[in-house]
């Protein structure tokens, strides 16, 4: 999956140096980019247990 994301990524900012960072073609890359990373978060959440996935989401990474 990392991989997938990376080259997506990689992707992503090919197509936006070369139709713009508001092209159709960026926003379609982005977007797949962003279906990606969702997958990875899901994959990631079902992974853990019910009162794991609890605990982290009050925390604050500042």
């Amino acid at each position: 999956m990392n991989k997938k994301i990376e080259a997506k990524r990689l992707d992503l900012f090919e197509t936006a140096e070369k139709f713009g960072i508001n092209s159709k073609e960026a926003i379609r890359c982005s977007q797949e980019l962003d279906n990606l990373l969702n997958q990875k978060m899901q994959k990631h959440e079902n992974g853990m247990q019910p009162e794991d996935a609890f605990k982290t989401r009050g925390r604050r990474t500042s």
